[in-house]
């Protein structure tokens, strides 16, 4: 299994090269591995990077959801910033993010990039 810093920076390198499953897949795998007190947190990154996924295969609807889901799921970190992300920014922006693809559709899928860290 991947350090969590280097999870995080393998998942960012995904995300800006447009393969955000495959940064969900290495989130999910840090989720699934950790039982302590950021559970919650790699929970949240994996349901962003599928957020992200969503909107480029098309469904609007559920990129929505999980952006928002994960936001949600990632806000009770905001104050520590574990791994040195940027936790208040990240969710920020996924709300954002999720506004535009309710207004835009599809079309919003020409800015999935999400900064993992500050």
């Amino acid at each position: 299994m991947l350090s969590p810093d280097d999870a995080v920076g393998q998942a960012q390198r995904l995300i800006d090269d447009g393969y955000p499953f495959h940064a969900h897949e290495v989130f999910e795998a840090v989720w699934k591995a950790t039982s302590g007190e950021h559970r919650e947190l790699w929970q949240g990154l994996a349901q962003l990077a599928v957020g992200l996924t969503h909107v480029q295969r098309g469904n609007p609807k559920g990129a929505v959801a999980l952006l928002r889901r994960g936001a949600d799921r990632i806000d009770p970190y905001a104050g520590e910033s574990p791994h040195g992300l940027d936790v208040a920014g990240l969710a920020g922006h996924a709300r954002s993010l999720a506004a535009r693809i309710e207004r835009e559709g599809a079309a919003a899928a020409d800015s999935l990039r999400l900064r993992l860290r500050s």
